[in-house]
């Protein structure tokens, strides 16, 4: 094994430094993961142009790879063995407080970023803390006795298993925190990865109506959301998208709205309102809002509309998505549209971002690969 290991690190606000960490000292609890595949989205967008905590940090947190080493003890507790191929979630909770015993350490204080300065989170701890390897912009990533692993199923390359992240969350939006089912009508705003997502969760689980907007930059997108088994797109710059709903759903409105839009305004937000049926329907969207002064709050509770936040994935998610994948149901390979190689992450991410490249959707880092490479949308 190497003595030296390889990897990208952001330094400043939208820079980023090829460094080299001495390969750790794996304890008996842990485990070595040869990195395959990083997934990139729209979080390490955000993440990369303003950091919310200190440098230097190793970003990737959609990590994919063969286990290189693991412990003695590290191999008893995840019942995984040296060449297995595995998904790791980035989340790295404590597993005795009362959020991981309920099985959601998605929510543990030792992983939340936001409160607690020594959280642990891959793609998002400081590259000085111990072991150093806590992100998947890296030719190796360090496994704790608490990281969350997933056995990625035979058939299933690792490139296609870099998007169980958005895969997850969208069975965890749409599925579990929106409730949709069998002859649900839904509207998905946004036709990005997440987005995407969830109309292969939505269309899985028998929704009768999938309506997604997009504006007109998104028609390759648009496309593959038809693709994938969405009923209607609406480009929401060439006609008016609520009376189009209306006239889809004979005027009842839809069931549910999965707002994917990110960071786009209030104008998404007031569409899903009016655009849910009279009464008690759900709408999950992302917290990217900061303020909202004029929020409908009359119409909302008149309608008895539910809202929930989009937040993450559950372990069960994660082994849905995995299953999907290796079901072949849908051709969720062509999401994986661009692959970069570890010197070139200063673009990948600026490709998800819209700045660079077209027709991007979900951008694969490949950390042993010496260039980039580029795979059209339209394969």
């Amino acid at each position: 094994m190497a003595e030296d290991v390889l990897a990208a690190v952001r330094t400043a606000p939208g820079r980023t430094e090829m460094r080299s960490f001495p390969m750790p000292d794996v304890p008996d609890d842990s485990a070595l993961l040869k990195v395959e595949v990083a997934g990139i989205c729209g979080t390490d967008v955000k993440m990369y142009a303003k950091p919310p905590f200190p440098d230097p940090v190793i970003m990737g947190h959609e990590n994919v790879g063969t286990i290189a080493y693991a412990g003695r003890d590290f191999t008893r507790r995840h019942g995984v063995v040296d060449g297995d191929r595995v998904f790791v979630e980035h989340y790295v909770g404590c597993f005795h407080c009362e959020w991981c015993r309920r099985g959601e350490y998605r929510h543990c204080e030792n992983t939340d970023w936001r409160t607690n300065p020594d959280a642990r989170r891959y793609g998002y701890t400081s590259a000085e803390n111990p072991f150093h390897l806590w992100g998947g912009f890296s030719q190796y990533l360090y496994l704790p006795w608490n990281a969350v692993l997933h056995k990625v199923p035979d058939g299933v390359s690792a490139e296609l298993a870099g998007i169980v992240t958005p895969l997850s969350n969208g069975i965890e939006w749409a599925l579990f925190a929106a409730g949709v089912g069998y002859n649900s009508t839904v509207l998905i705003q946004g036709p990005g990865q997440q987005g995407l997502s969830q109309v292969v969760a939505c269309k899985q689980a028998g929704a009768s109506q999938i309506i997604v907007t997009g504006t007109t930059r998104d028609a390759v997108r648009m496309q593959l959301a038809t693709d994938l088994g969405a009923d209607h797109t609406i480009d929401v710059r060439q006609e008016d998208p609520l009376a189009r709903i209306k006239e889809i759903t004979g005027g009842k409105g839809v069931d549910v709205v999965l707002d994917c839009t990110a960071g786009a305004g209030v104008a998404p937000v007031l569409l899903g309102v009016d655009a849910l049926k009279r009464r008690e329907g759900t709408m999950v969207i992302q917290g990217e809002l900061a303020a909202f002064p004029d929020f409908p709050m009359k119409k909302m509770t008149e309608k008895a509309i539910t809202i929930k936040s989009a937040r993450g994935h559950s372990y069960r998610a994660c082994e849905l998505a995995l299953e999907q994948l290796a079901s072949g149901r849908f051709p969720l390979e062509r999401l994986t549209t661009h692959t970069f190689g570890l010197d070139d992450v200063d673009r990948a991410i600026r490709a998800v971002g819209g700045e660079v490249d077209d027709g991007v959707v979900h951008v694969s880092l490949l950390p042993w690969s010496d260039k980039k490479i580029r795979n059209e949308a339209s394969r």
